[in-house]
This record gives structure tokens, C-alpha cells and sequence, in this order.
């Protein structure tokens, strides 16, 4: 009796890496050429709008849950506070609000968000940076 061959493992193909940073970028496209039209009818220029400000944010959410993990807690919650920030900011502009406006409002988001992430990290992490054991 013979042995059988082994059979190539097939890499699974998971939607957990694109997923996300998909789903959030195309709902902020969306958003980003809704909050641009006001009222009006589309445009190209809306149309193009939404999608680099998608490709944008789903590069950036894309980048930090993937190559996040190198940073130390503080850098990385800092990331994720400046790309919340930022793109809170970027939508508030859109509805032709002034730039100080624009920016403290992205300011004090990406500072919320940025303390948020943080605690997030410091709880879930052991002092070397690795997760939690339990």
C-alpha cells in the first residue's frame, strides 16, 4: 500500500485584513461627496472627492492594523489619534466651516481618540508590548 501525496495547503483568503479598512473607506467616500454636494446635484469632481478621500482612509486604517504593532503603545495610539483627527477634520471643512473651526474640531477629536487608544493599548498589553495573557 502506498502512501498518499500530501495535498498543498491552501492559504485562506481572509477579509479581516481588507475588510474593515474597505467598509470604513467607502461609508467615508460617501460621506465626504454628500457633505461636498450641498443639496446640489453630483459632479465628477464630488465623484473624484469621494473616492481619494476613501482610498485615503482605508490606506491609512490598512497601515496602522498592519504594521501598527511595531510602534510602542504611545506612537501607535498617537497614529490612530492623528488619522481620526485628521479625517474628522478633512469632513468638517467640507461643510464650508472656517479653518480654525475645522481644525479644533479634528484637534479635539484626535486628542479623545488618541487617550482612548492609548488606554486601549496600556490595558490590553504586557509592559514588553505583547498582548495580555488572558
Amino acid at each position: 500500500m502506498a502512501a498518499h501525496a500530501a495535498v498543498p495547503v491552501r492559504r485562506q483568503i481572509s477579509t479581516h485584513g481588507w475588510g474593515l479598512p474597505v467598509i470604513f473607506g467607502v461609508l467615508y467616500g460617501l460621506y465626504a461627496t454628500t457633505v461636498a454636494r450641498h443639496g446640489g446635484p453630483a459632479t465628477l469632481g464630488q465623484l473624484w472627492l469621494g473616492l481619494i478621500s476613501a482610498a485615503v482612509l482605508a490606506g491609512g486604517i490598512y497601515v496602522l492594523r498592519r504594521h501598527g504593532h511595531v510602534l510602542p503603545r504611545e506612537l501607535r495610539a498617537v497614529a490612530w489619534g492623528t488619522l481620526t483627527g485628521v479625517a474628522v477634520g478633512f469632513l468638517f471643512s467640507l461643510s464650508d466651516a472656517s479653518i480654525l473651526s475645522s481644525s479644533g474640531l479634528g484637534l479635539a477629536f484626535a486628542v479623545v481618540a488618541g487617550a482612548a487608544a492609548y488606554y486601549l493599548f496600556y490595558t490590553h498589553e504586557d509592559a514588553a508590548g505583547r498582548p495580555a495573557p488572558y
